[in-house]
């Protein structure tokens, strides 16, 4: 029951930041075309990215906690992974879709209302920071899906700043060319941000060897296991973020073999954080 309750809670908490999120994306876009603004809206298209990003999360999670079934032995984890995959891809295409408008924007250069610039980043600073919390507290260091949700939300704040300062000095100096300056400074970081997820989930989609695991590691620390006599074909994959699997051949010696392949699982589980093993004799 506390259980339940806890996960339904993680749910509200990441529906109210979508709802925010989708309501600052339309009051950004309003404001960046009443104002002429492009940072306005490269922030909006962040905030958005921060929706999508929570809605994907939200779903991913749900499909991930269905049980695995006939068709689907591994089950449904797999799904957060490709929820970040679109994500990521997402953010990449918007970033360099915005510098490609910025630049526009500086051959082109027109006026800029800087107040409302100010007042509708200033009021999406305040929303990032409380979007911020709430998904923190759903989750963020358990999963990488929530986590990525997270990132974006300070980097939204972060951005917000940075059109607040852009307003600032559009009022006071008539500086247009840090409105561009703005944009491009938050869809370089949105990029990269995209760039780092996208890469881990094709690692993981991938079935790369995971991060801070060495194959040769796993082989010399199974040779030293008593009754271990050759380790071949050893194979160890991720099957989302949390879970490894090994598998491998084994040539053992010695009558024993159930309590060689128990030291062998009980010394990948110590070591490697390996949890399921497919162990074949050779």
């Amino acid at each position: 029951m506390g259980m339940h309750s806890h996960e339904h809670g993680v749910d509200r908490k990441l529906s109210i930041a979508v709802l925010i999120n989708i309501f600052l994306t339309v009051a950004q876009v309003v404001g960046g075309v009443l104002s002429g603004s492009l940072s306005l809206v490269a922030d909006a298209l962040h905030n958005l990215s921060d929706a999508g990003a929570i809605v994907i999360a939200v779903i991913a999670r749900k499909i991930g906690n269905k049980n695995a079934n006939e068709s689907m032995t591994y089950g449904y984890k797999r799904a957060e992974i490709l929820g970040v995959l679109i994500n990521s891809t997402t953010l990449i295409v918007i970033g360099l879709y915005l510098i490609y408008e910025a630049f526009n924007k500086f051959f082109n250069p027109t006026p800029i209302d800087g107040w409302i610039v100010f007042w509708v980043a200033g009021i999406a600073l305040v929303i990032d920071i409380g979007t911020a919390f709430l998904t923190y507290s759903a989750g963020a260091r358990e999963s990488m899906n929530i986590r990525a949700a997270f990132i974006h939300n300070v980097s939204d704040a972060l951005a917000s700043v940075a059109v607040i300062v852009a307003g600032v000095m559009i009022i006071l100096y008539q500086l247009y060319i840090v409105d561009v300056i703005a944009t491009i400074a938050i869809s370089v970081y949105v990029i990269y941000h995209g760039i780092v997820l996208l890469k881990k989930c094709i690692l993981i989609l991938m079935q790369a060897v995971p991060e801070g695991v060495s194959i040769n590691d796993i082989k010399s620390t199974l040779n030293d296991i008593e009754g271990v006599d050759q380790v071949e074909h050893v194979h160890v994959w991720q099957l989302d973020e949390n879970r490894l699997f090994f598998e491998g051949h084994l040539s053992l010696r010695g009558t024993d073999r159930t309590t060689i392949k128990s030291a062998v699982r009980s010394a990948l589980k110590q070591n490697f954080g390996i949890t399921h093993c497919t162990i074949e004799e050779i």
